[in-house]
């Protein structure tokens, strides 16, 4: 699933259409449309994201032995 696909989900599920979550983090729908269609998020947008929806956002690079890094 791309990241694009998972910000869809996480509105759908938390009941938010795109035009509110766009509201929510200062954009104009078309802007974060744009950036949807083009997968051009940064880790700190997606954490803007996350915070505006009120979810955490975790990334982290997990060596083979489990260690995050």
């Amino acid at each position: 699933m791309t990241i694009s696909e998972e910000i869809k989900v996480l509105c759908t599920r938390c009941n938010l259409s795109m035009a509110e979550l766009a509201r929510r983090i200062g954009q104009s729908p078309q802007a974060l449309n744009g950036k949807l269609k083009r997968e051009s998020f940064t880790i700190k947008e997606l954490e803007i994201i996350a915070n505006a929806i009120g979810v955490s956002f975790e990334r982290a690079f997990i060596l083979p032995n489990g260690e995050e890094i």
